[in-house]
């Protein structure tokens, strides 16, 4: 019996509007892919690209930010500033040779569980279709014992 790969995805969400629509879908069962680990902030404005590289860094398959609508932030231009921020990291992550399908922003109301499931459903296809990541992952070395151990660089 072999057990097909299945992607690892981080997904960083704005407590306000899309951890909400996240708990709403749960609530009302809805089916969405359980593949999604959920990092939850208090505005998509606050997540650094720091943050979404160390992710990529540390094995991650794919990474899906979401926050409120432009103009609804919480925090009133939070998410204004995260537009900007992962536009031009997008941009740079596939000019070294990311996948486009590995990074994905959504703006989804805590009212809108149907519209994160289906989200949900299209990222996880999105990664899986890549398959694994093979670029940007901190790879183990062996030390002079010869036991695995993690690279300090």
């Amino acid at each position: 019996m072999t057990v097909e790969w299945q992607p690892k995805i981080v997904a960083f969400f704005c407590n306000w509007c899309t951890y909400g629509a996240a708990d709403l879908a749960g609530v009302s069962r809805l089916q969405y892919p359980p593949n999604i680990r959920v990092i939850r902030v208090p505005c998509s404005g606050r997540i650094s690209p720091k943050f979404i590289l160390a992710a990529l860094r540390n094995g991650a398959d794919g990474i899906w930010v979401s926050g409120c609508h432009p103009g609804d932030c919480h925090y009133i231009e939070g998410n204004y500033y995260a537009r900007r921020k992962f536009t031009l990291l997008k941009n740079l992550l596939e000019y070294t040779g990311l996948e486009p399908g590995r990074l994905h922003f959504s703006w989804i109301s805590s009212a809108e569980s149907t519209k994160f499931a289906a989200t949900a459903q299209k990222v996880t296809d999105a990664v899986l279709a890549l398959g694994p990541a093979t670029r940007m992952i901190k790879k183990p070395f062996l030390d002079p014992i010869g036991s695995m151990a993690e690279s300090s660089r």
